[in-house]
């Protein structure tokens, strides 16, 4: 099992805590993130007997791929089964919007992965009838065949201070699924 570095609580049996470089992806890994700026540390967690995991008092929830691959923030990521890849992405303004930067991690192949988020995530379906649009401060994770792209509602009354709080927002289109969290953490979009 792949786990954020230091988030084991407790565990029973007998277990073995090592840090992986590079997220778990090696030296390509190590270099890639360091470029991207893309950050998490993860270690690999062995051994026989159950292991729990918890980080800041955040709610956990379990995302199945079956082959699929799921786009995650690095700091919403906890846990992942040994034989998942992880790996980052290109995810142009959806990430600076957030404050995360231009990139993000992956996780894909088949088993679960654990992710976090301030109150229980909400999985709203996407498809081709019923297009989804977030806001970048409550953006968890996504997966599935969807295209997003950035929308802005900054008006000249919004530059006056007259704005509904809402100046830019994540629009998905396709068929897969958008995890968003009951909260939205600080922005840079919420400034406007």
């Amino acid at each position: 099992m792949k786990a954020k570095n230091g988030s084991m609580v407790a565990y029973d049996g007998e277990m073995a805590f090592k840090k992986l470089s590079g997220g778990g992806e090696g030296i390509r890994g190590m270099v890639t993130r360091r470029i991207t700026g893309e950050q998490m540390t993860v270690m690999e967690v062995r051994g026989q007997g159950t292991c729990w995991f918890a980080d800041r008092a955040s709610e956990i929830n379990l995302v199945g791929l079956q082959g699929d691959k799921l786009y995650v923030e690095s700091s919403n990521f906890l846990a992942a089964d040994a034989g998942l890849r992880t790996g980052t992405s290109f995810t142009g303004t959806r990430g600076a919007s957030q404050g995360n930067g231009l990139f993000t991690t992956t996780v894909e192949g088949h088993g679960q992965v654990a992710i976090m988020s301030d109150g229980p995530a909400v999985a709203l379906r996407v498809s081709a009838s019923y297009p989804l649009t977030v806001d970048p401060g409550a953006y968890v994770a996504h997966q599935g065949n969807l295209r997003q792209s950035f929308q802005s509602g900054v008006t000249f009354r919004t530059l006056l201070g007259e704005g509904g709080g809402e100046a830019f927002q994540i629009r998905f289109e396709g068929d897969g699924l958008v995890y968003v969290q009951p909260s939205e953490r600080n922005t840079i979009a919420g400034d406007v």
